[in-house]
């Protein structure tokens, strides 16, 4: 083979990569405009109202992660199912955020962790790497982080709209988070980053519950809570 006909075969190899990764990006866009549209509807549980609509906000997001398992089935589709990671970097954000997005949906509903796998079938994906398109565990724990923030925020506008009980329910959750994250030793570098910004989260809320105690705001969360059990 002379030197130009290898050049010729490594420019072909160069160019169907090139069209896997638009293919993969013409994906990515869709399932980034989904996302956008998911938080859209989850911000409103911010304002006052929001708080009465709550279900019906976590409803309407369930029905647009149906759009996300079908933007998954043709992103699957893009490139060789051993190439996982070959091709990873292309989707990890956006994936990154529709596991926040989903954590969020979940605890709204529960006030609980999703798992990682309850999370997978959300999207419409695998847990398990060796089953091909699958979610991996740094980017479930970076939306988990993601989702951390989140509260935060949501703990300082509960008290605003009047909401007292809310804030020492997302305290208690966050340092069980916390501890959680603890027990992890944790070597990804981008991922211990956004860990350490777990303790501003923590002291956030803290600060939350700490002026309500001042204000006897906490008793009144605490019976009001207890007359609704």
């Amino acid at each position: 083979m002379s030197v130009s006909e290898m050049f010729a075969a490594l420019q072909g190899a160069l160019g169907q990569d090139q069209d896997i990764r638009e293919e993969i990006r013409k994906v990515v866009q869709a399932l980034e405009q989904t996302a956008r549209e998911i938080l859209t509807l989850l911000q409103g549980v911010h304002q006052g109202p929001g708080f009465q609509h709550i279900s019906k906000k976590c409803q309407k997001a369930r029905e647009h992660f149906g759009t996300v398992r079908t933007q998954m089935e043709s992103l699957k589709t893009k490139f060789p199912a051993d190439q996982y990671y070959r091709f990873h970097e292309h989707w990890r954000f956006v994936l990154q955020r529709l596991v926040f997005l989903a954590a969020f949906v979940v605890y709204l509903e529960s006030e609980t962790l999703v798992t990682r796998e309850a999370v997978a079938e959300i999207l419409g994906i695998e847990a398990d790497r060796e089953r091909g398109f699958h979610l991996d565990i740094e980017d479930y724990l970076s939306g988990v982080l993601t989702l951390a923030s989140e509260l935060a925020r949501l703990a300082v506008n509960s008290v605003t709209a009047g909401d007292y009980s809310r804030p020492l329910r997302i305290s208690t959750f966050i340092n069980e988070l916390d501890s959680g994250f603890r027990l992890l030793n944790l070597k990804n570098d981008s991922l211990r980053k956004r860990y350490d910004g777990l303790k501003y989260d923590v002291k956030k809320i803290e600060e939350v519950v700490y002026d309500l105690s001042i204000r006897g705001l906490n008793k009144e969360a605490t019976v009001s809570a207890g007359g609704e059990k």
